[in-house]
Parts: C-alpha cells; sequence; structure tokens
C-alpha cells in the first residue's frame, strides 16, 4: 500500500501540492468560523444530580444560583451612611434595570442583611444572576462593568463570582497564548534550522504544521454542528498541530536524506521514504489517536473536546507528512540539502553517543535498569496522596480583579453570600401545603458544619435558628411544582471541607424529595463520572495500542513492554505535578498559588496526551530496531543501531514539543501552566530516560524474546498484520521514469 501510495505522490507531485493549496485555502477560510461556535463550559456531567438540579432551578424555577458578585466599597465612613445607602440602592437598580440580568439582591435592598455587610462595615455586596448563552453572559457582563463598575459618587465597585471569574480566565488565557507564541515561534524556528541543519529543510515542517492546524480546525467546525466544543481544545490543536508537524517531518525528511545519501535518485528516494519512514508515521499516528480517542468514554464534553482536536489534529498531520510532504520533496529534491547552515559531522557506523549508550546500557542491563526504574517510582511517590479539586479564582494570578474580590469575600464577610448553592425540591405541587416540611428541613440544613445561612420559603436559618422569619423575598422560593433553599456556606465548596458538607445534605433523610446543585455538587459528581470511567479509558488505551503494536511487530512482548514503561514514566510525571502545583514547590519562581489540590480534569487528560506521544517514540525506535532485526537477526546489535539511527532525531522531536508545551508553562493561569509543564517534562523525559535507558536494558533482558509470540497470535498476523520493514530495495518493481530528476 505504502509503495503503490509513494509511486502515487512521486508521479502526481504537481496536483498533490495545488490539492494541499487548495485544501490549506478552504480550510482557514471555514476554520475560521469554528471560534464562535466554541464554548468555554463543559466541566460537567449532564447526567449527575448537580447537573439535573440546576437545569431545574433553571428551566423550572426560572431561578439559579447569583453568577456576579458586586462589591461595594466605601472609602470614607460606613455603608451605612445615607449617601452610601442612596449610591448603593442606585447600583442595585441600574443593574436590574440591565436585559439579561436576574435575580438581583443587595445589603440595602434585603433591609441591612448582616450577611451581606462586612464585618467593618466598609464594604457590601450586591449579588446578580446574569442570564443566557456563553456570548451572551459575556457581553451582558461587560455592559454591566461599564454601567456601574469603578467610582460610583461615595462608592466603589469591583466585580466577582463565576462569571467574572471565568472572564477573567479566558481574558488571561488570550493574552497568554499571545505571550506563549512569541516565546516559542523564535525559539522554534532557531531550532528546526538546527536541527534540520538548513533553511530549506527547516522551512519543510511549516506546510504540514498548516495542514494539521487549518485542517483540524475545519474538523471542529463541522463537529461543532452536532455536539458542543469546548474553546480549550483550541490550546491542544496549535500545540499538537505544531509539535507533531514537526515530529513527523524531522523523521520523514531524515530518511530522504539517507537514502539519497546511498545514491538513490530523487525518485527512488521518494518511494522508500514513503514505504518505511512514512509507514512509521502512519502507524504512530494511529496509536497517538487512540491514546486520545479514549477521552471519549467520559461525559464531560471539555474532555471530549480533547479527543476531537486531538485525533483529528494526529490524523491530518500524518496524511499531510506521509503524503503533502513527500510530494514537496519531490520537487525539491537535492535542494533539500541546500542553504546549510552547519556541515553534518560524518560519525562511522556504530559509533557516536546514542550507539555508545545502547552498548553500556546492554552491558549492565540490571542494575542500570533497576536504578533506573527506582529513580521513577521515587519521583511518582507524591501522586499516592493526590486530592483533587476544581479551578476556581486562586487559578488567575494575585491582584487579578475577580480573584481580589473573592479573597475579600471570604476574608471579610461572615459567610459568602455570592459562593452560595441551592437545594432544589420538585414535584411537591404547592409548597404552601410542605411549609412546614420546608421550614424543618431549612432548620435542619442550617445546623450543619459548614453551613452559614439558608434562605428557604419559611424564612431564614442559622446555627438551626429561625433568625428572619418569612417577608416579600420569602415568596420568591415559591412555584407551582415546587422550590428551592439557598445554602450559604462558611467554607469554600470545593475545599475538603465543602465536599464534606456536600455529602452530609445529601445523606439527610427527610420526606421531600430533593437534589443539590452548586459548585460542591458540581465538583462530587465530577470526581464520581471521571473516577468510574477511568478504568475503561485505560482499558481501551491499552487494549488498542496492545494490539496495534502486535500487528506491527509480531511480538507478544514488545506491546507490554511499551505500556509498563510508558506507564512508569508517566507516574513520575503525575508525582512532580503533585509536588510541585499541589504542594506548591516552586510556587514563588512559577508565580501560581498552590490550592492543596491539582484540577480533577488535567491529570486524565495529560495521561492520554502524553501516553499517546510517548507511543509515537516507541513506534519510531521501535521500528528501526525491527528493521535492522530483520536484517541482521542480532538482538543486541538492532537495538544499538536502532538507538544510534533515532536516538538525534527522537531527542531533537522531543525538544521541539517540548518548547512547544514549555511556552504554556509561563501563562498566568495555574492550570494551563501545570498543563504546559507537565507535558514537556513528559515528553524529555520520555525521550531520554525511557527510550535511552530502558528500552534498551529491557530489550537486552529479553534477548529475542522479543520477537517470540505463541503459534496462534502468529497465524493472527500472517492475516491481518501489518509488516513494518520495507520491503526489499526495488530492482525492477516499476520503472522510475524520472531518475533523479528534481522535478
Amino acid at each position: 500500500m505504502f509503495t503503490r501510495l509513494g509511486w502515487f505522490v512521486v508521479r502526481r507531485r504537481k496536483g498533490v501540492l495545488a490539492a494541499t493549496a487548495v485544501f490549506i485555502v478552504v480550510a482557514s477560510v471555514l476554520g475560521t468560523g469554528t471560534f464562535a461556535r466554541l464554548k468555554s463550559a463543559g466541566f460537567q456531567d449532564p447526567g449527575a444530580e448537580s447537573t439535573k438540579a440546576e437545569n431545574v432551578l433553571k428551566h423550572t424555577f426560572g431561578a439559579g444560583d447569583p453568577n456576579v458578585v458586586a462589591l461595594v466599597t466605601v472609602p470614607r465612613g460606613s455603608v451605612d451612611s445615607a449617601d452610601a445607602a442612596a449610591a448603593g440602592r442606585r447600583v442595585t437598580d441600574r443593574l436590574a434595570a440591565i436585559p439579561g440580568v436576574a435575580d438581583v439582591a443587595s445589603y440595602w435592598s434585603l433591609g441591612s442583611a448582616p450577611p451581606l455587610r462586612s464585618r467593618d462595615a466598609t464594604k457590601a455586596i450586591v449579588v446578580a444572576r446574569v442570564t443566557g448563552t456563553d456570548t451572551q453572559m459575556t457581553d451582558r457582563y461587560n455592559e454591566l462593568k461599564k454601567a456601574v463598575g469603578g467610582t460610583q459618587g461615595p462608592i466603589n465597585v469591583r466585580f466577582g463570582g463565576d462569571l467574572a471569574v471565568n472572564s477573567d480566565i479566558a481574558t488571561q488565557i488570550g493574552a497568554d497564548l499571545g505571550k506563549a507564541e512569541g516565546i516559542s515561534a523564535p525559539i522554534t524556528i532557531i531550532l528546526l534550522i538546527i536541527v534540520f541543519g538548513g533553511l530549506i529543510a527547516a522551512g519543510l515542517p511549516l506546510l504540514v504544521a498548516l495542514i494539521a492546524v487549518f485542517g483540524t480546525l475545519l474538523a471542529l467546525f463541522g463537529i461543532s454542528q452536532v455536539t458542543d466544543v469546548s474553546i480549550y481544545s483550541i490550546n491542544l490543536t496549535t500545540a499538537l498541530g505544531l509539535g507533531l508537524a514537526i515530529d513527523y517531518s524531522l523523521f520523514i525528511v531524515n530518511r530522504f536524506r539517507e537514502e539519497l545519501a546511498t545514491g538513490s535518485g530523487i525518485d527512488e528516494a521518494v518511494v522508500r521514504t514513503v514505504e518505511t519512514a512514512g509507514r512509521t508515521v502512519a502507524f504512530s499516528a494511529l496509536t497517538v489517536a487512540a491514546s486520545l480517542s479514549a477521552l471519549l468514554v467520559f461525559p464531560l464534553y471539555f474532555l471530549r473536546s480533547f479527543a476531537y482536536a486531538g485525533s483529528s489534529v494526529v490524523v491530518v498531520a500524518a496524511v499531510g507528512a506521509v503524503v503533502s510532504l513527500p510530494a514537496l520533496l519531490a520537487v525539491t529534491g537535492a535542494r533539500v540539502n541546500s542553504l546549510r547552515v552547519r556541515r553534518d559531522r560524518s560519525v562511522p557506523v556504530g559509533t557516536g553517543f546514542w550507539h555508545r549508550l545502547a552498548v553500556e546500557v546492554m552491558r549492565r542491563p540490571v542494575v542500570i535498569g533497576v536504578a533506573a526504574i527506582a529513580l521513577l517510582v521515587v519521583l511518582g511517590s507524591p501522586f499516592l496522596r493526590v486530592n483533587f479539586g476544581l479551578s476556581g479564582a486562586e487559578a488567575l494570578p494575585n491582584g487579578a480583579p475577580s480573584r481580589a474580590v473573592s479573597e475579600t469575600l471570604l476574608h471579610d464577610f461572615n459567610g459568602d453570600s455570592g459562593n452560595s448553592f441551592a437545594i432544589v425540591i420538585d414535584g411537591i405541587g404547592d409548597p404552601a401545603a410542605r411549609v412546614g416540611d420546608i421550614g424543618a428541613f431549612a432548620r435542619r440544613v442550617s445546623e450543619l458544619p459548614g453551613v452559614s445561612r439558608v434562605d428557604a420559603l419559611s424564612g431564614s436559618y442559622q446555627g438551626g435558628n429561625l433568625t428572619t422569619p418569612p417577608g416579600p423575598r420569602s415568596a420568591s422560593f415559591s412555584r407551582p411544582t415546587g422550590t428551592w433553599l439557598t445554602v450559604v456556606p462558611s467554607v469554600d465548596q470545593v475545599s475538603t471541607g465543602g465536599q464534606r458538607l456536600i455529602g452530609q445534605i445529601r445523606r439527610l433523610r427527610q420526606p421531600l424529595p430533593f437534589g443539590v446543585e452548586g459548585q460542591g455538587a458540581t465538583l462530587t459528581d465530577t470526581k464520581a463520572a471521571i473516577f468510574s470511567r477511568v478504568p475503561y479509558a485505560f482499558g481501551i488505551i491499552a487494549a488498542v495500542t496492545f494490539v496495534l503494536l502486535f500487528l506491527i511487530f509480531n511480538s507478544l512482548l514488545v506491546p507490554i513492554k511499551a505500556i509498563v514503561l510508558n506507564l512508569l514514566s508517566l507516574t513520575a510525571t503525575f508525582g512532580a505535578m503533585v509536588w510541585i502545583f499541589q504542594d506548591g514547590h516552586f510556587s514563588g519562581p512559577l508565580n501560581f498559588t498552590a490550592t492543596g489540590s491539582l484540577n480533577v480534569t488535567m491529570p486524565i487528560l495529560m495521561f492520554c496526551i502524553a501516553f499517546g506521544l510517548s507511543m509515537d517514540y516507541e513506534v519510531f525506535l521501535l521500528s528501526r530496531i525491527k528493521e535492522e532485526h530483520d536484517a541482521t537477526g542480532d538482538n543486541t546489535h538492532s537495538v544499538a543501531m536502532g538507538l544510534e539511527r533515532t536516538g538525534r532525531i527522537v531527542t531533537a522531536a522531543a525538544a521541539l514539543l517540548a518548547v512547544t508545551f514549555l511556552a504554556f508553562g509561563t501563562s498566568d493561569i495555574s492550570f494551563i501552566k501545570m498543563f504546559g509543564l507537565g507535558l514537556a517534562l513528559a515528553v524529555v523525559m520520555d525521550a531520554t530516560l525511557i527510550r535511552g535507558v530502558l528500552v534498551p536494558a529491557f530489550m537486552r533482558l529479553a534477548g529475542e524474546a522479543n520477537w517470540w509470540a505463541p503459534q496462534w497470535m502468529r497465524r493472527v498476523h500472517d492475516r491481518i498484520g501489518i509488516s513494518e520493514s520495507a520491503p526489499p530495495r526495488p530492482v525492477a518493481v516499476e520503472p522510475f521514469r524520472r531518475q533523479g530528476s528534481a522535478s
């Protein structure tokens, strides 16, 4: 198949390049429409209790948690002074008059409610719920900031709450992406020139990158027509699009140069490149796409979006590298080596750093292998005490407006009314007939540790006591089919105490059917949704990886070894992430605030991406080892030669990809910083310690058993397997039309 593909590319080189140009133009035009369809949510399980309760609260009761908190500060005097109170009421009225802003309430409109005033009486809050789609809520939030933000007579108004935090995060990520591109672009260009050794060759990956990025945007545009897609998936599209374009181009160009160096004509070199490196790239891309596709088992469309983007970018990049790039090489020909910036040092076969490293490792495989495994286990041990949470205002840098408001609400008020959540009671008919049960339930909830206040149809409760009898506001809790309670916690909802509170509420026995929503309940349900499906995701990744590697290498041991070593590598990476981002080591130099937890979605996302990239390098290395073994039958020699042939290339590819991920590590958003630094560490560790040390040690110990499989598996491979080694060098397979021609 790949021989025929190579011939097709050689003969139709100009047509392939023309079709590629048309594809890039069309994809860039249509793909840019993707951004208007992407969403910033997707962190909830649609089938969870918290999501269902939130939907009932929103669609049935027309209510919801406040997502904007206006913090009113009086620089001089008290919020109870006449002029401050008048200004506070004006702010409340102006917010309520903005279309799409509902449930506006303030310290002054609720009769000087004590929980809405700070302990020193210099601050008070106004809460509101902004409604609509993601785009509408963003527009309305910007409108209300202009309407009442800043200095308003004797008061100053700043904004916090979920919508404000999300808006600041989105703004910061946009700025960070620009900064990351400004940092990574010049470094990547310099490294490309150094690695490829010339200006012409260094420019070739840009073609594949354009195909990968714009092609993926086009794919996401189509996918977004039928399902929700997260805007955060664009980060993966750009990072992997450039990274894999460089990886795949490096292997294709390097093999093409090798074939030219043996005296092959240009057409023959292109065909042999597609037969060998092209085959490896294609099957490697399948393993990466399979790992990313495992994210589809999770119900959160935030994670599923990375499966859409990741699988698309891998497949499109592989097609560009195996079809479009060889066509460009057929046109470029020997000029691929022109405009050199350095001379390649001629190193005799069987020498060089990577060959010597492999030989040294295989001389003492047990000692060196055990030492490397012990190091990985020690590095991974912090992951045993991982604590999962959700990202909130603390993900923002110090001084961010919404974070400053959130911290003020937490430290200066008795309970954060802007951090309240609801307990929804539906299907009971007229709630006035059950007001006694509702009051008893509200009283029991208010007695729980971690609850500051409960507001209900029957009044407000604190510590099990009715503090405010039913009034005009209480009627707002009544609907024809049910009611709800508003719980103001004294603990952070996503903290350990907040999680404990949600569990205690859900375990309360009482005659009213209820559901709990809010950030704490969402975190509880999200963790349950992810952890319950992790075995399925791991099972899919392991099964598909094993099958693909077996079909490629006809071995039982090689796939098992690859899976185990990759897990070891990633465990060490996750241990480092716990030690840094959960425990707070290097929080000063890295400029983030440790919260004692990791974002619950990040480890599984990083695992699927890093595992796929690890298998990418595994296939590249094993392909050359298998090719040498098929030619010589000498296991030790083939391992050393395979590492010699790929060690420099894999390390260079990993360095270039790590630069892209490290650029994300400069983000001021803590979970994006963790994403970038974690993946950079995983890529570098895998390309060096795993490929350079553990793979040679393991394969030396296994010997010829590396290539053993039971007879029944060999029969399966004979029928449906994939021959990884290239066919013998053609002598008269098919005449070359323009032997040595550059065009």
